[in-house]
């Protein structure tokens, strides 16, 4: 207690962070509301606006260089405008998609390369998590541009990884393995192939 004898903030914090919603505690919530004045228990005051708004969650800034993103860029394409990608599902950006996307909706450049960053945040993660050598940042820029067009459950179970965590060079393994991930509909794909040469171009600069 403070010399006033009045609770502190972190005590007057504690009944709220041990409420079990018991009967004794409804009962003190009830004798607590009623003591409280008028201005206190209006929609506008300033605690309700401020318990009611929960703060944008902050994420971690996308890691991966320049030009990692800018061979992303190339490679997934810009559409500024929502359209419904051949699954059907709608997309705008750099190939993205989620809730926060309906047909009709348009968005800048700037935020296209914004919601990328934030697309290519489990890409970086699952790169960072699963690779146990150390990597220059072209190759790491490489494999996150691999992960973000395959996905990470192949990455993660693909011989490509197991040969980096062994040991063996990265650049060569990244040269023999990436050519092997072509196709599409059981057949080569001239889009992937080139975009797997770019990749391995950036790995080995």
């Amino acid at each position: 207690m403070n010399p006033l004898n009045q609770l502190s903030l972190e005590e007057f914090r504690n009944f709220f962070f041990y409420y079990m919603d018991k009967s004794h505690q409804r009962d003190a919530v009830e004798a607590l509301w009623k003591e409280m004045p008028v201005m206190l228990l209006e929609e506008t005051a300033e605690w309700i606006q401020i318990y009611r708004t929960e703060p944008e969650e902050q994420q971690p800034d996308s890691v991966i260089n320049d030009a990692g993103l800018a061979l992303i860029k190339r490679w997934e394409g810009l559409r500024l405008e929502a359209y419904l990608c051949p699954s059907g599902v709608p997309t705008v950006g750099y190939g993205h998609t989620g809730e926060d996307v309906w047909i009709g909706l348009t968005i800048t450049e700037q935020e296209a390369e914004s919601l990328l960053r934030k697309d290519l945040w489990s890409s970086e993660d699952t790169v960072s998590s699963a690779v146990h050598v150390t990597l220059t940042d072209n190759e790491y820029a490489a494999l996150v541009s691999f992960v973000f067009n395959c996905g990470a459950g192949a990455f993660k179970s693909s011989t490509l990884l197991r040969r980096i965590n062994n040991y063996e060079d990265v650049g060569t393994v990244i040269q023999e393995e990436f050519p092997r991930w072509v196709n599409g509909g059981g057949q080569k794909l001239q889009g992937l192939v080139n975009r797997r040469n770019a990749e391995i171009k950036l790995a080995l600069s």
